[in-house]
């Protein structure tokens, strides 16, 4: 019981680092102006959120329930977890990437093509 408890608090720790980092991660490619994902952003956002997962699994295995940690099994089982919910949050993050923006430049980075969403809910 204790596992399944230490596992699915690292796993909701997982989705809101997953979230942050993903968020984090479209503003910097907005200020930076990149047309295209990053890989290096991909790579630092997966490095963070096992970094997360991990410290909160070695917190509640080694100072609450007070058991032995293997090291290189707990990193490649919150890897495991984090690949799959990383990927469908990139790909919900990149379809719905407009609707977070207010203006987008156009191709030819001249005109800028407003978001109508938030034209509506400026006209309320």
């Amino acid at each position: 019981m204790q596992t399944i408890f230490t596992y699915f608090v690292t796993l909701i720790a997982i989705g809101i680092s997953v979230f942050i980092t993903l968020f984090f991660k479209l503003e910097l490619e907005r200020m930076f102006r990149e047309k295209t994902s990053v890989i290096a952003f991909h790579i630092c956002n997966v490095l963070i959120v096992l970094m997360v997962s991990y410290a909160f699994y070695a917190v509640f295995t080694i100072y609450i329930f007070e058991r032995d940690l293997n090291l290189l099994l707990q990193m490649l089982i919150n890897l495991v977890i984090i690949l799959p919910i990383y990927i469908i949050g990139n790909i919900l993050f990149e379809k719905n990437k407009f609707k977070f923006r207010k203006y987008r430049p156009a191709e030819d980075g001249k005109v800028l093509v407003i978001n109508e969403k938030y034209l509506q809910k400026k006209k309320r």
